[in-house]
């Protein structure tokens, strides 16, 4: 059986280091907030060539309070893609304003750029990118946008760490919200986020924010939260982060093999010399997404959909979001992701190659 994933063989080189991670930890005394989250904050920052990190609990966290940091009026918009995971809008609902979806590129699976003016009313107040799967968003031209409407940018990063649009790393085009969630290129061993930023001021808030509203102990001056790094997570990325720049090219690599095996038949992602790919995710599309899943599950190869389920069709966002999204639909019922973790070898994408390419599935 290929596995799709595998957190342990992901991890395993790193075991011994997390080790003395951990009982350099457990013997400091100091399990929140302590110099482990400062000494990371400091290096992901410079990863990200921004001027601040702040460490939170978790992806969907450094969402929610990036956007309550700009203390939105309620009911404001927020451009969002119509094909992100639901963490995005959540965050947006989370902070009482309404998501405004845009469709994406059928072929980057990002948001359309094209498409985000004919959305802007006099209530947007930021535009929400999300760099899906491990690819950056066109950034100029949503920079541009940005700057004519006088918008905020938020990025959600939680797929895309050192990715790139033209040299520049995303997390530094506006505010950057990241997770580190395991399965992530550069993953946590559990729940873990961050927020980036150049502005100092803006680093305070998120700071006071993750924090109960506190920048002064016991003195509050936010309605904040409970979302802070956790000392033992911070350690274990800063070890992971020494490594990452091996985990994405090795990804690269195996997403060439791809690349140069697999049939035309199946629909492989775009590939553009502005783009720096991380390959977080390496999807395929085929109008019979279903039956070639099935057929590799009996020749031992697990694969994942990201996702099963567009936005506007959960029953969480009744009410919330209304219309119909054909792009994102036909992404989201075609949409296969094949395995491409650091574990899996060369030998492994070629036989997946190889199966898939036996498939006699019609076109």
């Amino acid at each position: 059986m290929i596995e799709y994933e595998n957190l342990q063989k992901v991890n395993e080189k790193l075991f011994d280091k997390y080790s003395e991670s951990f009982n350099k930890f457990i013997k400091s005394g100091w399990y929140v907030l302590g110099n482990q989250v400062s000494k990371f904050e400091d290096e992901f920052a410079n990863f990200c060539g921004t001027n601040h990190c702040v460490g939170v609990a978790s992806g969907l966290d450094a969402l929610i309070l990036a956007i309550n940091a700009f203390d939105f009026p309620k009911n404001s918009e927020i451009i969002v893609p119509a094909n992100t995971y639901i963490a995005t809008i959540l965050a947006i609902v989370r902070n009482g304003c309404k998501p405004i979806l845009v469709e994406p590129d059928i072929k980057t699976y990002n948001i359309d750029s094209s498409k985000i003016e004919e959305k802007i009313t006099d209530k947007t107040k930021a535009i929400l990118v999300v760099h899906l799967y491990g690819k950056s968003c066109e950034m100029n031209k949503i920079a541009e946008i940005a700057d004519k409407y006088n918008l905020k940018i938020i990025e959600d990063c939680a797929q895309a760490h050192g990715a790139k649009f033209k040299g520049q790393i995303v997390g530094s085009f506006g505010i950057g919200c990241f997770s580190f969630y395991p399965t992530k290129n550069l993953g946590a061993l559990g729940d873990a986020g961050a927020v980036t930023c150049e502005d100092e001021y803006y680093k305070d808030k998120i700071k006071s924010l993750r924090n109960y509203g506190s920048s002064e102990k016991y003195h509050n001056s936010d309605l904040g939260y409970n979302s802070r790094l956790d000392e033992i997570q911070a350690g274990f990325l800063s070890i992971k982060l020494e490594i990452l720049d091996d985990i994405t090219n090795h990804k690269r690599e195996l997403a060439g093999l791809y690349f140069d095996n697999l049939d035309n038949r199946f629909i492989k992602p775009i590939v553009n010399e502005d783009y720096f790919d991380v390959y977080h995710i390496f999807n395929i599309r085929h109008k019979q997404r279903d039956k070639l899943r099935q057929y590799l599950i009996k020749n031992k190869i697990n694969t994942e959909v990201h996702y099963p389920v567009a936005p506007h069709k959960q029953k969480a966002m009744k009410g919330i979001i209304f219309g119909n999204y054909p792009i994102s639909q036909e992404i989201h019922d075609t949409t296969l992701s094949l395995p491409i973790s650091y574990f899996h070898t060369k030998k492994d994408i070629i036989n997946i190659c190889k199966v898939i390419n036996k498939w006699e599935g019609n076109d």
